[in-house]
């Protein structure tokens, strides 16, 4: 965004002061879908162990129905999304239920993110542990390592390593997350080619259990508080509780609602071509792999493998020795990645949400503070950093018991989002997209799919409330401690920022010389739309639709409108740039994104706003500048005023086409400047008849439509210049415009 000054005195303009915002790369479905799946199809790797230990042999049935449920869910995120550009679990709950819920729902969300690090990096150094002592014994090497102890250690110099990235600013990049899945893809093809080959080569599969009530085998730790009541002997009450125990396998679609901002056009289309890649991979990677483990690897010797799964099952495949381990090499490989990935994942993840939170309000100034060298919310980071470090050591690398803890904050956070959508859903009504299956009974939408998906999940999230005993008392803590932080900092800021807008967006200012498509970023022939009211963007609306960013960079300006006496050098920045341009520009960022979109901004402090228009559009070498109706003028007298503004310019004038838009009536078209006229039908038949006659009558075909315009041209000149045809012509003219 640019702010400039704009003189009456045509011609001259003023130093400028540039302003950013976050630069969004907008990305493709692929690249979209690859990062939630850094995320979601890194569970395959720990998920259906820990659901198995939780609830015995038909656990692989119940880790298949979270990935099959996965479709509702995406559906949840799908319409909040269609509300809310960043439509995190934050926002959503907060215009549903209040700012109170809000503060429990991301503190939940925020104990997921913490626990999505340890978990991923702890199950990445299992299968390194496995690894390791494996080819120890095939070289005949006494000397073991202790799995908890390598992969606490391990995850702890992971994240670690990761600290430092992201207090570096150094992120990953959505093309590393694309080719991490791509050498995922090719892990999970290969399981999905051999283990139906091993099935048919070693004989009939050990199919697991059903997943039916008297099949389901708890562990005491499994149950919980559930322990010793009547509950666990209710079917429909110990299905939920083993569901609950599998539904970890689900975790990351938070991280879908965090993407969705950076989608490209169009926006919502490219959503639901992601939320089902996502949903079908997940099944295939997680669900389906999970029962081929249990058909493959021996009952008997499976739980040795209850951390350490897919390396398990590449050691029972068909196959030589020697193929086996390189493929069980490859899957360590690609688990190390994907899983170490995710600790990456969660820290932007948690600090996305905490900085959210603060721009409402709800965190402390301080945690904010740049860091002095890198410019990062180093502080939040740290916070992080140093939880995720802690959750490690107490853990003492058991991977089962940071699933117990994971899967607490997954549910919470999957039905209070659930629950703000189902609420929103009867206070709201510009949802683009609708979780399927609602009926009407009396013009009253009762929406089925989206209750029933709400009501699952509270059951769930109820039953992991008494089930994980450890996680909640820990989760709970987490929460408490979550949940004073915000509550303390909300009031301590409504004193600081009484009257002052949140969810505003940030905006950096810089010095520049002047207006140019340089320091705009805006290539020559782009289109410039003018902004005032923060409420009536439609006409900008219509143009981030339309356009082909490939072909024209779209450039929207705003007049910041100064006394004649004032000049630029007499004000501060935070006087040309007040609190309602940001809320101006805040809107106009989020029209654009929410169509995938990007524009350069622009603030012109100036006397005359018309002016102001077409010096900038002469600036940037525009090629049309669109406009909005007026509440002051109709939009004849607007184009007319913008065109005596454009008349004052110096020679040469640069020309443009001029779009005024108003939702109710007829864009209204004006060219200023030299441009090929429109002509009516009839004038381009007759025009055609007259060449066609002097092609065939006197001329050859060196005679062209051009020539006879030019020879009527000089001839009208001509007639108006003499004294004697001037009547007759003017005559002809005010002829010719009662029939247009």
């Amino acid at each position: 965004m640019t702010q400039s000054d704009s003189r009456p005195e045509s011609g001259k303009t003023a130093r400028v002061v540039v302003a950013t915002t976050v630069a969004l790369a907008f990305i493709s479905f692929w690249r979209a879908a690859s990062i939630v799946l850094s995320d979601l199809a890194s569970s395959a790797f720990y998920a259906g162990g820990i659901a198995e230990h939780a609830v015995g042999r038909s656990a692989p049935w119940f880790v298949l129905a979270v990935m099959l449920f996965s479709f509702a869910v995406r559906s949840v995120y799908m319409e909040s999304s269609s509300m809310f550009v960043r439509g995190g679990v934050y926002v959503v709950v907060r215009d549903a239920m209040g700012p109170f819920i809000a503060r429990i729902s991301v503190s939940s969300l925020l104990f997921d993110y913490i626990l999505t690090g340890p978990i991923s990096v702890v199950s990445a150094g299992q299968y390194l542990a496995g690894l390791t002592n494996q080819v120890a014994r095939l070289l005949h090497y006494n000397a073991q390592v202790s799995p908890n102890s390598f992969s606490a250690g391990f995850a702890v110099l992971v994240t670690i390593y990761f600290w430092w990235l992201n207090i570096k600013g150094m992120h990953e990049s959505s093309g590393k997350a694309l080719r991490i899945m791509q050498i995922t893809t090719v892990m999970v093809v290969i399981f999905v080619v051999w283990c139906p080959l091993t099935l048919l080569l070693h004989g009939p599969a050990q199919i697991p259990p059903a997943p039916l009530p008297h099949n389901l085998h708890f562990t005491d730790e499994s149950l919980g508080w559930f322990k010793g009541t009547i509950f666990p002997a209710i079917s429909f009450v110990a299905i939920i509780i083993a569901f609950g125990h599998s539904l970890l396998s689900m975790s990351g679609f938070e991280t879908l609602a965090q993407v969705y901002r950076e989608i490209a056009y169009p926006k919502l289309k490219n959503l639901r071509i992601t939320g089902n890649m996502v949903c079908i991979y997940s099944v295939i990677c997680t669900g389906v792999i999970t029962v081929f483990a249990a058909m493959i690897i021996p009952d008997a010797v499976r739980p040795q493998y209850v951390d350490n799964l897919l390396g398990g099952l590449t050691m029972y495949l068909a196959g030589p020795e020697t193929l086996k381990l390189g493929f069980q090499v490859f899957v360590v490989f690609v688990g190390v990645i994907i899983l170490s990935g995710a600790v990456n994942t969660s820290m932007i993840g948690a600090n996305g949400v905490m900085n959210r939170v603060a721009e409402d309000g709800v965190l402390v100034d301080w945690f904010r503070k740049p860091h002095k060298k890198f410019g990062t919310t180093s502080r939040i980071i740290n916070l992080i950093a140093i939880l995720q470090i802690l959750t490690i050591a107490l853990s003492g690398g058991d991977v089962y018991l940071l699933g117990e803890a994971y899967a607490f904050g997954v549910v919470w956070s999957f039905f209070l989002k659930a629950l703000g959508v189902l609420v929103l859903r009867y206070h709201r009504h510009d949802q683009e997209y609708k979780f399927p299956f609602n009926i009407r009974i009396g013009g009253v939408e009762i929406p089925i799919g989206l209750g029933a998906t709400t009501l699952l999940l509270g059951m769930t999230a109820v039953a992991n409330l008494f089930s994980k005993k450890n996680a909640t008392i820990y989760g709970i803590i987490f929460t408490v401690i979550l949940f004073v932080i915000f509550t303390v900092s909300e009031h301590i800021n409504r004193k600081k920022m009484h009257g002052v807008k949140h969810g505003l967006e940030e905006f950096n200012l810089e010095l520049q010389p002047e207006v140019a498509t340089v320091s705009l970023k805006a290539r020559p022939g782009s289109i410039l739309v003018a902004v005032r009211d923060a409420n009536n963007l439609s006409h900008l609306k219509t143009v981030v639709e339309k356009t082909n960013l490939r072909r024209h960079d779209i450039v929207v300006m705003t007049v910041r409108q100064i006394a004649t006496a004032s000049s630029e050098y007499h004000l501060a920045n935070d006087q040309l740039f007040t609190d309602y341009e940001r809320e101006l520009f805040t809107n106009v960022v989020t029209t654009a994104e929410k169509e995938g979109k990007t524009c350069e901004l622009l603030v012109v402090p100036s006397q005359d706003p018309f002016l102001a228009i077409v010096q900038t559009a002469a600036k940037i070498q525009a090629t049309r500048v669109v406009v909005g109706a007026s509440l002051r003028m109709d939009a004849a007298d607007l184009a007319q005023r913008i065109g005596l503004a454009w008349e004052t310019l110096d020679e040469p004038r640069h020309p443009f086409s001029l779009e005024v838009i108003d939702p109710g009536a007829k864009t209204l078209f004006v060219n200023l400047g030299p441009h090929p006229p429109r002509l009516w039908p009839e004038d381009l038949d007759r025009l055609h008849g007259l060449w066609l006659k002097l092609t065939q009558d006197e001329f050859n075909s060196k005679l062209h439509h051009r020539d006879v315009v030019g020879v009527a041209l000089q001839r009208l000149k001509r007639d108006l210049e003499s004294p004697e045809r001037h009547a007759e012509a003017i005559a002809d003219i005010q002829e010719e415009l009662k029939h247009h």
